[in-house]
């Protein structure tokens, strides 16, 4: 194509579409306000615990197709790393028991036949509400769809649902929740595996691609912080950056990732989700005891799953706006007593540790927010929206914005015609 491209915003959406471009032969230009890539899957060199951590502890499955392709364009396919089968370990601390769910390979589900494989002290029917997910229930909260109550949903459709959706899933959107469940349970266990970026996220998603994409001669540009954009008859004319402004050419076109409650103020009319929800996440220096699991589930504690690198052992607490104003001070020790507990470790302080928080992590994925997310087609025949808040179908994941990334790219190489369809 001729023209170029100026993508806005570095975190995994903007880089998405920035590779696809690239390696298509477009001139572009990544912009990005921060100092840094990843946006909110970032890493960084942690000065108290000297070593570097990620923001968060991001899960990505096998059958998440968006990751797949992104990470094989880059090269970083060896980054994810998990076990040859599906295998979520888990520990209910109220029933004091430790149990694993191993899906079978296929799609056909004979494992809910075998009671070793599935939830313990449940029935083959209580898993009935995964085929009622695997329809569409467009405009319907999840618990107007099945029932959210008894064993299988306190032991693990609701851990499952609040690390995918993170919000309370008895309002989630149903069709998101089923989304989840169509795109890997829904397809066997070969779907299912987890993956953990290793060693570090931006090993895995972002310094990967910078380093294609400056192969590809691709401008890069950090601290730069889009202003406004000039808007004239139907096209964007124009950018306006901290660092000055630029006219845009007839053939140019523009790709804004940015968050959710930017984007509106660059683009008037423009509706998008503007209901957030928390992430909180606990790293501590210490190495995991020899044969501890990469990651386990927790239920009936205060964090959902921990997991065990080489150096260091983390926690995510997702849906976590009741908790995200306390004190790091106190929420360190408290988190750390799930650590102990999941990985058999003897009671004591906490080793150095770090709190992070994001209290924007993602939007609120219910029925009314849902349906505020935007296409990645706007009403300005130049401009193209991506980002995981953008409508995926999927909610804000990873998986989600690397597909949003991928849609953009393909509006904007798609002919005139094909994009006013």
């Amino acid at each position: 194509m001729s023209g170029s491209v100026h993508v806005i915003g570095a975190g995994l959406a903007g880089l998405s579409a920035s590779v696809a471009l690239a390696r298509r032969g477009v001139r572009l230009v990544l912009s990005e306000a921060a100092r840094q890539a990843g946006g909110r899957c970032r890493s960084y060199h942690d000065e108290r615990l000297g070593m570097a951590i990620d923001n968060g502890n991001h899960l990505v499955l096998s059958g998440n197709g968006a990751v797949e392709r992104y990470v094989e364009a880059i090269g970083a396919r060896s980054s994810l790393t998990g076990p040859d089968r599906a295998e979520f370990p888990f520990l209910d601390l109220a029933r004091g028991r430790r149990w694993t769910l191993r899906p079978s390979e296929g799609r056909l589900p004979w494992w809910l036949l075998d009671a070793r494989r599935r939830v313990p002290d449940t029935r083959l029917g209580d898993y009935l509400s995964l085929a009622v997910l695997m329809r569409r229930h467009p405009g319907r909260r999840l618990d107007e769809v099945i029932r959210c109550e008894g064993v299988l949903w306190e032991s693990f459709l609701r851990p499952l649902f609040v690390s995918a959706l993170n919000t309370a899933p008895e309002e989630a959107a149903a069709d998101l929740a089923g989304a989840v469940v169509r795109e890997t349970l829904g397809r066997g266990g070969r779907y299912t595996r987890p993956l953990l970026a290793t060693p570090t996220l931006a090993a895995a998603f972002v310094d990967p691609a910078l380093g294609l994409l400056a192969r590809h001669g691709a401008g890069i540009r950090f601290g730069r912080t889009l202003r406004g954009i000039g808007l004239e008859a139907g096209r964007v004319r124009s950018l306006a950056f901290d660092d000055g402004e630029e006219t845009l050419g007839p053939d140019d076109r523009v790709i804004l990732a940015v968050p959710p409650w930017v984007a509106p103020k660059l683009l008037p009319g423009l509706v998008a989700p503007d209901s957030f929800r928390a992430i909180v996440n606990a790293h501590y220096r210490r190495s995991a005891p020899p044969g501890a699991p990469a990651m386990i589930g927790l239920v009936g504690a205060t964090a959902d799953w921990v997991f065990a690198f080489g150096d260091r052992l983390s926690v995510t607490v997702s849906a976590a706006d009741h908790l995200v104003d306390r004190d790091a001070e106190e929420l360190a020790p408290l988190l750390w007593r799930d650590v102990t507990a999941a990985l058999d470790l003897p009671p004591e302080e906490p080793p150095a540790w770090r709190i992070v928080k994001e209290k924007r992590a993602t939007f609120a994925p219910t029925p009314d927010q849902e349906v505020r997310r935007p296409a990645a087609r706007t009403a300005w025949a130049n401009l193209f929206l991506a980002g995981d808040w953008t409508a995926t179908g999927l909610p804000a994941t990873i998986e989600g914005a690397l597909r949003s990334g991928e849609a953009a790219a393909a509006q904007v190489l798609a002919p005139p015609l094909a994009r006013a369809a």
